[in-house]
């Protein structure tokens, strides 16, 4: 083998990890750690930059100072030609500048000082964040306006709960919004940014972003939601600016028209639930509220979720509140334990959610970011008809996407995860053993027909939707391909914190668990009868501010026979 041959030898292996590295690295917005590499892509690009001026400075620098030299030069020599070439030297001297002179200042005015940072730019570039990143943010940001309730003007200004690093958008930034959902044909927060960009406008605001385009957007998505009053008047004012706009007229035309004939149906609707109402009494209307009280509909989940994402919603009661308690807990006299418990809270009752207190420290934290940040991936859940982990697939928009339940045959709300995960064996590091063990000794249970170590760092608005952690029975296929059985139980690692958002929640009880660094929660997934608790049902909430890592375990029922023995009561 030649030298040349061994050395493409060696580089091959690397060449290979550094391709499975920025592979690994698409999808940018579904990760805040992956995100933090492009600062450090950004900061190389603007030292390239600050390289590419400083040359252009000096270079310019040259030339001025020669035209200055030959400024003064020719203002004397034009005085007097003759006079000034009748000295040997300066006619020398001409005939030098003029042959050679010139000739090497045009080779300095040519010279191309692009070349080291355009060759830096075209290599970053490829490593960008794509046209899906940039549209997966902007829509992270319209989920996080709709969960947490955020006023426009407030998200513009950056002035945001928890926020050390304060930035305002520009007129552009929320033009930029505004289009994304339009071309979502969300028209409500196409509303929402277009009118922000309009006000920052008015205020005086400069943009490339002039005011008829913005009034073209607006109008138009406020008639999509049947505002026609509203609509004319934007209509208007846009052919104040652009008397001219072919657009602007026919939609005029066709508001105008529009709104008469809305107008006169709603006239004849109001005439005839007038005619209508005569014949009712008092009576029965008494009744129809007494009966619409008895009969409240219960609140949907999704509302429940954003109520308790934002800190609303059910509390518990004094009497239950009571019988939360906070321990050192040893498990039975471990003897891992026995002489240094750990911190055990009760957070939760029915189902019984337990946090344990520094139970993972920095260092360890640290370890496991470090192993499985290489490797973070797109989500995975698990099809409930195969079984099979797949791809979480992200649909942000306020109208949620639907898809067809091939169990039900309904159309049912799409299931998404913005985040991303990856997966750490205990045979990699000996601090993955010693954490599955360490799961092992407090839970009791046993880790060998466990999932490995699932590590995920959650992106803009990162979020996971309510969801079971165990398959139900009409998902007769869920983790076949594993052979242990059920989830028996979830335990999950928070391993940061999260300056606003980012809430464990439970739909169901109205359980909130907030994400405290160091700090683990656990719960059953089955009753002792191995049937699905389904109070368990949970949802990771969008994080608002900061940036959100954990970590978690699935514990299977295979190998538990002996350490959690089964119940005859089915729900006990």
């Amino acid at each position: 083998m030649s030298r040349m041959e061994r050395r493409c030898w060696w580089c091959l292996p690397v060449l290979s990890c550094l391709l499975q590295i920025f592979s690994a690295h698409s999808d940018f917005y579904t990760s805040i750690g992956h995100m933090t590499d492009l600062l450090y892509t950004e900061k190389d690009l603007v030292t390239s930059l600050k390289d590419y001026i400083t040359a252009e400075e000096n270079k310019l620098k040259q030339v001025k100072l020669w035209a200055e030299k030959l400024d003064v030069l020719s203002a004397t020599a034009v005085q007097d030609p003759e006079g000034f070439l009748g000295h040997p030297v300066n006619a020398f001297k001409l005939m030098k500048r003029l042959n050679t002179e010139w000739g090497d200042l045009e080779s300095l005015v040519l010279k191309d000082t692009t070349d080291g940072f355009i060759s830096n730019l075209t290599l970053q570039r490829k490593h960008f964040p794509t046209d899906e990143d940039q549209t997966g943010a902007a829509k992270a940001l319209l989920r996080l306006q709709d969960t947490y309730r955020l006023d426009t003007n407030i998200i513009s200004t950056g002035d945001l709960p928890g926020v050390t690093h304060k930035s305002p958008m520009t007129v552009e930034d929320c033009f930029e919004l505004g289009n994304i959902a339009y071309t979502e044909v969300d028209y409500y927060h196409t509303e929402l940014w277009m009118e922000q960009a309009l006000k920052q406008l008015d205020e005086g605001e400069e943009s490339t972003v002039d005011k008829v385009t913005v009034l073209d957007y607006l109008s138009y998505a406020i008639y999509q939601q049947g505002e026609l009053g509203r609509a004319l008047e934007l209509t208007k004012r846009l052919l104040i600016l652009d008397p001219e706009h072919q657009r602007a007229n026919g939609n005029l035309k066709y508001f105008e028209f529009q709104l008469i004939k809305q107008r006169k149906a709603q006239a004849e609707e109001a005439q005839k639930t007038q005619n209508e109402g005569k014949g009712r009494t008092k009576r029965q209307t008494s009744d129809a509220s007494k009966k619409k009280m008895r009969f409240r509909e219960p609140v949907p989940e999704r509302k429940m979720y954003e109520m308790l994402c934002r800190g609303e919603g059910i509390k518990l009661t004094p009497r239950r509140q009571s019988r939360l308690f906070c321990r050192y807990y040893d498990n039975h006299s471990h003897p891992r334990y026995l002489l240094s418990p750990v911190k055990q809270e009760d957070e939760w009752d029915r189902p019984y959610i337990v946090r344990y207190h520094d139970i993972i420290s920095h260092s360890e934290i640290e370890k496991v970011k470090e192993l499985a940040k290489p490797r973070l991936r797109r989500a995975t859940i698990s099809n409930p008809i195969t079984g099979v982990l797949e791809t979480a697939p992200y649909r942000i928009s306020k109208r949620r996407a639907t898809v067809h339940d091939p169990l039900t045959g309904k159309l049912t709300t799409a299931l998404y995860r913005v985040s991303k995960s990856a997966w750490l064996t205990a045979y990699e590091h000996p601090l993955i053993d010693q954490v599955n063990q360490r799961i092992e000794d407090l839970t009791g249970l046993e880790m060998d027909t466990a999932e490995e170590l699932q590590v995920a760092n959650y992106g803009v608005g990162g979020q996971y939707e309510p969801h079971f952690d165990f398959g139900r029975k009409d998902e007769p296929d869920a983790f076949k391909e594993l052979g242990t059985g059920n989830r028996i139980a979830t335990w999950l690692f928070y391993m940061s914190d999260v300056a606003a958002g980012g809430a464990t929640v439970f739909p169901d009880v109205g359980a909130v668990v907030w994400p405290k660094k160091g700090t683990a929660v656990f719960w059953y997934n089955l009753f002792l009868s191995g049937e699905g608790d389904y109070s368990t049902r949970h949802a990771a909430c969008p994080v608002l501010v900061g940036n959100k890592w954990v970590s978690n375990k699935w514990i299977h029922e295979r190998g538990q026979e002996f350490r959690r023995p089964c119940g005859l009561n089915e729900t006990a």
